[in-house]
């Protein structure tokens, strides 16, 4: 399908990158190369890095970014493996990084990939289709504990005792094969006040079987950990998370690379020596405004942070 996509908060994004004509920067998270459009038209003598773990994302980003791709590196991996993407490209840091941690409208419209409850599709739900593990492997082959562990603790779904429970029963009589199969078992065991609530009943447990599958919160970790070295002095980390569980690791990690002294209050001197390598840009994370949240609603949940290289 043609992989179109909204690119939230940009306006916002391309205004903290600060973007230099002969800058260096890198786009984690490709998607439709809305965001690295804007940041390649800007750019003159400099380079940007576009990486996405998603062939269709690629493929498109290639057609949208054609006339600058005498300035533009286009690279299929994951963003958490930043130090091999720039050690391969010989490069040590660059001047600002951007990443966009949602799910790609492309990837939750097509049917055929498995992302929707409301469609019915093979359990699939990979970012990248070269990578093994599947929804369908995690539903039918994780113990129970960790399906119920996954469903609390990545869609913090209150009945995910009930949700696990149900699907270890219903997968002993024949395998769980697809997204509405899925979807009748955690209405099953659901009680009424849940199936009458505004959001489907199904969103926070597709959201925690989707996380699982593509680790994305192990990726953020790995990312945040590496970013700051990877910048240069006044370069510009920017990351838009979706949900809770990704915008707090993002802040406590920028928060700790801001952090200076580590010593206990009590201590006269410092001995721990530690100085802060970044500074907050955005105290608070920025949001979309009315005018964005009406003609994208996925926006709603959009949280943009910003941190610097000191």
């Amino acid at each position: 399908m043609e992989f179109s996509h909204k690119s939230v908060l940009l306006d916002e994004c391309i205004e903290y990158l600060a973007i230099k004509p002969d800058g260096i920067y890198l786009d984690g998270t490709l998607g439709g190369a809305g965001h690295s459009y804007e940041i390649a038209k800007r750019l003159t003598t400099g380079r940007l890095i576009g990486v996405d773990r998603d062939t269709a994302a690629l493929e498109a980003a290639r057609e949208r970014l054609a006339p600058f791709l005498d300035r533009v590196t286009i690279v299929h991996s994951n963003f958490s493996e930043l130090d091999t993407i720039l050690n391969g490209l010989g490069i040590g840091a660059v001047d600002g990084m951007l990443f966009d941690l949602g799910v790609s409208s492309p990837q939750l419209d097509d049917a055929a990939r498995g992302f929707s409850y409301m469609a019915d599709a093979p359990l699939d739900m990979r970012m990248n289709r070269e990578d093994a593990l599947r929804a369908y492997d995690v539903v039918n082959t994780w113990p129970q504990e960790d399906l119920r562990r996954i469903l609390y603790d990545y869609g913090e779904e209150r009945y995910a005792p009930q949700i696990a429970a149900s699907i270890v029963k219903k997968r002993e009589l024949a395998p769980i094969e697809t997204t509405l199969e899925l979807v009748d078992v955690i209405r099953g065991v659901m009680p009424p006040q849940a199936l009458r609530e505004k959001q489907h009943p199904a969103k926070r447990s597709f959201q925690a079987i989707r996380i699982a599958v593509n680790d994305e919160l192990g990726a953020v970790s790995k990312l945040m950990q590496a970013a700051f070295r990877r910048l240069n002095p006044g370069g510009r980390l920017c990351v838009i998370t979706f949900h809770s569980l990704e915008d707090r690791i993002v802040k406590s990690e920028m928060q700790q690379a801001a952090r200076g002294c580590t010593c206990p209050p009590e201590f006269p001197v410092c001995v721990c020596g530690k100085k802060p390598i970044a500074r907050i840009i955005t105290r608070k994370p920025v949001l979309s405004g009315e005018t964005e949240l009406n003609e994208n609603p996925r926006a709603r949940s959009a949280k943009l942070r910003v941190a610097e290289k000191i």
